[in-house]
């Protein structure tokens, strides 16, 4: 049994999708970021950077105490090696899917974050940062739109964990949205991927878990999870 750790963001939805895909049973535990639970002791004992999400595996494939894991990118390389499923077993096709993988974990996940603050979040609007970073989003958008000429999918025939982390954080700020119509193959690939029912359990979770989501955030909330006076 998989003990999620979990809250509906891009990277909380990364993990959702591998589990639905995958089959195998896992546990929500919800933790509501706009509150603070990410600073409980309990919680910060699995997950020390207070980020969401987070795991614990109660049943490891070793046979020994449960293992947590957090880090969205390492969450999706421990299921996928403990199940074999989403990643290559041949070492080049490994290589790939990891490279995607820690593109979209030190690149797109960050740069879009850092959009979506500024555009959305932020309490005053700055426009170098909002066109900093937006040009920043559509220059890795053209890198994704590249990669995925002639693939199915970003490691080549098959759905992997570097799909599972890129999909979450194309487009996912409805108040701030960019135009993917420079795009074709990132659009032809996200229709792809938003058509599995996986997918569609996956995301089906985020209002089951947070009734508020997509609701503006109170001063409060903001303050908590950003600092603001």
């Amino acid at each position: 049994m998989i003990e999620f750790h979990y809250w509906p963001t891009p990277n909380g939805h990364k993990v959702t999708m591998f589990l639905e895909e995958a089959g195998i049973p896992y546990e929500i535990k919800p933790v509501d970021i706009g509150k603070g639970e990410q600073f409980a002791p309990e919680y910060l004992a699995i997950s020390p950077n207070n980020k969401m999400p987070a795991i614990v595996d109660r049943a490891p494939a070793d046979g020994g105490e449960a293992i947590s894991v957090f880090e969205s990118g390492s969450i999706l390389l421990y299921l996928a090696n403990k199940t074999k499923q989403f990643i290559p077993q041949d070492l080049r096709g490994r290589i790939t899917v990891n490279e995607w993988l820690f593109w979209q974990v030190g690149g797109l996940g960050p740069m879009g974050g850092q959009y979506g603050h500024f555009s959305v979040y932020a309490p005053e609007k700055i426009p170098y940062a909002i066109e900093r970073y937006g040009n920043e989003v559509r220059r890795l958008l053209g890198v994704l739109d590249r990669r995925l000429a002639g693939r199915a999918f970003i490691a080549g025939d098959d759905y992997s964990i570097a799909d599972m982390a890129c999909y979450p954080w194309i487009n996912p700020y409805a108040k701030a949205p960019l135009d993917l119509t420079p795009f074709a193959e990132v659009r032809r690939w996200q229709q792809a991927i938003a058509a599995r029912p996986a997918t569609q359990r996956a995301y089906a979770l985020g209002p089951k878990v947070n009734p508020a989501s997509g609701q503006p955030m109170s001063a409060e909330e903001k303050r908590i999870l950003f600092g603001h006076k």
